[in-house]
This record gives structure tokens, sequence and C-alpha cells, in this order.
């Protein structure tokens, strides 16, 4: 049986691995971390840690018979950058059972330490919105497309994988936001979406801005909400990634209320803007874009400003690892300390919890 503990508050959902039972109800928290260790605290003082420069925030942790422990954790800077592509021989593991006065490192090798692909408890769904007014038809669709497409390539994986998908949608003038190609992990159903747009594809020549930045995160609160409701889904997360030429015309929904969605919205839920001309007002969209937010100065950089943010919601969900090993330890009273200490570069970062041993025996894999 696993024991698990529960996560933030939404970005993420129940989950159950491999052969451990039980689920988490509460969320993973997707956003920057801004110095917070999740479900972790700060490492005892006796082991003479020097200060963070590295956060492992805990998302989720639970343990498998007949002796794994598994911890699900993001890895970020102070200023909030994901940290990607770790690996396990860059982690130290220490634990501490009630008899010890302090902790004991635990041989990566001898544990069977190791960073399992999250595509087992993780998935992320990117939302990437277009605006498609008259003005981006008629001056600059043939370079959206192309870095659309460009921005389709390098946010998927080469291999197609459930655990990354993405949906494309667009918006004019109209009271709606027009679906150009429904989530997939298919890179080639995307860019053929993309590759099929063409300048006569609105009716409406204006642009709802606002409207379409609560529309799209109303989409993304919906597909959390789904996930969760499935007892064992993997966590899931969600990107909205909004392009835009201009502001909003329409008037249909004040600029107050599209923040108050960004601001409110489930704190899974990542946002990212791309600005394009002169006529954009670039502090609100990176009020939208609180995650991140660029601008393009004319359509010829379209393509770079695209791969820009591509790199950010790649390294978002990159940053995120399963770290497991084989314990020791065999205490089944909850009073085993774990501190899991990162070493990347000249910086480090440490994490500590604790867990449950009970009924763990040999022969973990």
């Amino acid at each position: 049986m696993k024991s698990s503990i529960k996560f933030l508050s939404l970005f993420l959902f129940a989950v159950v691995l491999l052969q451990s039972c039980g689920n988490a109800d509460d969320d993973v928290n997707f956003n920057i971390n801004q110095g917070e260790l999740g479900q972790g605290e700060e490492p005892d003082d006796c082991l003479n840690f020097e200060e963070n420069e590295l956060l492992l925030s805990i998302q989720d942790q639970f343990t498998t018979l007949p002796g794994k422990v598994s911890i699900l954790f993001k890895v970020s800077d102070k200023e909030g950058n994901p940290i990607s592509d770790l690996t396990a021989n860059q982690f130290t593991i220490y634990e501490q059972g009630r008899n010890d006065d302090c902790f004991r490192t635990i041989s990566v090798s001898e544990s069977l330490a190791r960073i399992s692909p999250n595509s087992q408890v993780f998935t992320n769904n990117t939302l990437l919105v277009l605006d498609l007014s008259n003005s981006v038809l008629q001056g600059s669709l043939e370079e959206l497309k192309t870095a659309s497409t460009s921005f389709v390539n390098n946010v998927m994986p080469d291999i197609e994988t459930e655990s990354f998908k993405m949906a494309i949608y667009w918006f004019d003038g109209e009271d709606e936001l027009h679906l150009l190609n429904p989530l997939t992990s298919s890179v080639t159903e995307l860019t053929a979406a993309i590759d099929g747009i063409t300048d006569d594809i609105s009716n409406d020549p204006s642009t709802d801005l606002y409207g379409a930045v609560i529309k799209s995160t109303n989409r993304a609160e919906e597909l959390i909400d789904e996930a969760n409701s499935i007892q064992g889904a993997p966590i899931v997360a969600a990107s909205v990634v909004l392009f835009t030429d201009g502001t909003d015309q329409a008037s249909r929904f004040t600029e107050e209320s599209a923040l108050n969605t960004v601001n409110n919205a489930n704190p899974n839920i990542s946002f990212f803007t791309i600005g394009l001309g002169a006529e954009i007002d670039q502090e609100i969209l990176q009020e939208i874009g609180k995650t991140s937010s660029v601008v393009a100065s004319n359509a010829a950089e379209l393509e770079t400003t695209f791969n820009q943010i591509s790199a950010r919601v790649s390294e978002q969900a990159n940053s995120f690892y399963l770290f497991e090993y084989c314990t020791p330890k065999r205490d089944g009273s909850g009073e085993n300390n774990l501190v899991i200490q990162l070493t990347n570069g000249a910086r480090q970062g440490a994490v500590q919890t604790q867990f449950d041993a009970d009924g763990f025996t040999g022969g973990c894999e």
C-alpha cells in the first residue's frame, strides 16, 4: 500500500503510481516557486547546509512496498526560473530514524536511486490561443503560421506521449473562442491545422482580447477539473499561451474582469503572452502573461519570440521530477526523516520531509 500526502491546491491531480494505491485530493502548484518548499521544509540545522540557492518544492510523496520512497517535486532557482534536465547522480539522500541524532547519508547506487519519467504521474496541456483579427490576417499571417509551427515543434516531444498535449484556439471580434484543433499529442495534426489557416477564416475584423483571455482560462480550468474527477489520473497542469497584435477592440469584457480571471485562476495554470507591433499594451500583456511575456517589434521577429516562449513552457514542464529510491528503514512509526540535497554546478538546495516505512522489507526495485 502506498501512503499518499496531499498536494497544495489544484494544478495537478489524484495520483496512483504503478502498484501503489490511494489517492491525493489536493493539487500541485505549477506556478513559479517564489521561495516555497511545497510540502517540504528547511533541512535540520545539524546538517550545516548553506542557504538554499535552488528550491526543491515537494508536490507529492508516497511509499510503495516492499520499500520504495517516491517524491514528486519541482526545482527552481530563487528567482523562480525552472531548472530542468537534472539527473539522479546530482542528488544526495540523507535519512534520520528515531534513534539517529542527525542524518545519515544513503548510497545513491545501493539504494537504486533514480529519476523516473514524470510521464507516469504528470500531464501538461498547452492551449495556444491565436489572434486572427483582420490586422493579423492582412499583415502577418504567414509569419504567424511559421512561428506557430515552430512553437509546436519545440514544445511537443519528438515521440508522441499522452503526457504532453496541445490544443489550438483562435479569436477575432466574435464572442467566441474558436477551436482550430482539439487537444492532441500529434505534432502532425497540430501543424496541419496551422497550415490550413487562410486569410478568410474570420468574419469579424475586431479583437475580443479580454474575452479570449477569460474563455481560454476557463477552458484550462475545465481540463484540470476533468482530470481531477478521475481517480488515479495523472497530475495535470495547463499552460495558456496567447498571441495578439493589438488591444481589445470589441469591449465585450472589461480589462478588470480579464485580469481577475487570470489572477484568480487555478495555481496550476501558467500564463504566457506574445505581443506584436506598436499597437499592443505591453503592461496589460505582462499582467496577463504573468509567467512570461515577450514582444516582437515586427513580423520578422515573431518566430524568435515564439521560440522564447516555447523554451519557457518546456522548462516549466520539465522542472518536475519523480525521485525514487529504496530505503533501508523498516520503522512504521512515521518518524523517518528524509532530506534530498541537489547539487547543480556551484549551487545547491535541499528539502526535508518525513515518511512511514510501515511493512517495509528488502527487495526493492
